[in-house]
């Protein structure tokens, strides 16, 4: 565990841009005094955040977020409902202070904000029609087609590591599980959560296949210059990952197969490598 802990911290000096420096400015200190941190995320998209049957925010990100909010010292979060689109801007503007709902730390976002340790991680699979047992793994996707979202990071991954199969891109990721459950494509590329939604709301017969493939990180999102803020809460998640609580959580949210801690420490090990 305190490997990986290390890991974290280093991993998110070198490629999140964070420092971890004696604080210089009082963003976090403007919070405490105002007693209440607003947190965004979109309450749609389970289980990250989502409404509950009390209409409150409720989900993985909602619970890690209130977590925190006590180990950085403020007793009231307020949960600002936002779309994905907005939540640069709404930083910006000071709509909000931090933005938890699995958003990925990339380099096109990270010139904007800045992102403090990762807390969450989604696996990326191969999915097939239920009655495809002639593909079990990416080792059998030579020669055979496999559907991506246009212009995501799903595509570019693909075309990296899948120059042996038909790569179709779909300018709507809607129909990719579509197409794969009436055949138009062999396989689909998507996070885990992505292709189980699918096919839980619309009944398809599809599966996921083989083991995970890539990893797409989750952390929180703050305005440049909020320093003392970001670092507050890089150091509670880092706590929380060294006392299990973030196993807990996954437990709880997300279910007891899925180990977030392991999941983190795999996607950090591969963006290490690709740097």
């Amino acid at each position: 565990m305190k490997q990986f802990t290390t890991c974290v911290v280093l991993c998110v000096a070198m490629l999140f841009g964070t420092s971890m420096s004696a604080y210089a400015e009082d963003s976090l200190k403007v919070i405490k005094e105002r007693g209440v941190i607003r947190i965004a995320n979109t309450q749609s998209s389970p289980p990250w955040s989502y409404l509950g049957e009390d209409n409150n925010a409720a989900g993985y990100d909602v619970a890690i977020a209130k977590e925190v909010a006590r180990r950085i010292g403020v007793s009231k979060v307020e949960f600002v409902a936002d779309s994905f689109k907005n939540f640069v801007e709404g930083l910006k503007t000071d709509k909000y202070d931090v933005v938890m709902n699995d958003v990925t730390p990339t380099e096109e976002r990270r010139k904007q904000v800045d992102f403090a340790s990762p807390y969450g991680v989604e696996q990326f699979y191969i999915f097939v029609k239920e009655n495809n047992d002639s593909i079990k793994s990416i080792r059998d996707m030579p020669g055979n087609s496999v559907g991506v979202t246009s212009g995501s990071s799903n595509e570019t991954w693909a075309r990296k590591h899948m120059m042996s199969s038909d790569i179709r891109a779909y300018e709507n990721g809607g129909l990719l599980f579509n197409d794969l459950a009436i055949g138009r494509v062999d396989g689909v590329l998507s996070s885990l959560f992505g292709g189980e939604k699918f096919k839980k709301t619309n009944n398809l017969p599809i599966k996921a296949v083989g083991e995970p493939l890539t990893y797409q990180l989750s952390a929180p999102v703050v305005a440049k210059g909020k320093d003392s803020l970001r670092d507050a809460i890089s150091s509670a998640i880092v706590s929380m990952v060294n006392d299990g609580t973030i196993d807990a959580y996954s437990a709880k949210w997300i279910g007891t197969d899925y180990h977030m801690t392991k999941g983190i420490d795999a996607a950090l090990a591969e963006l290490a490598e690709e740097n």
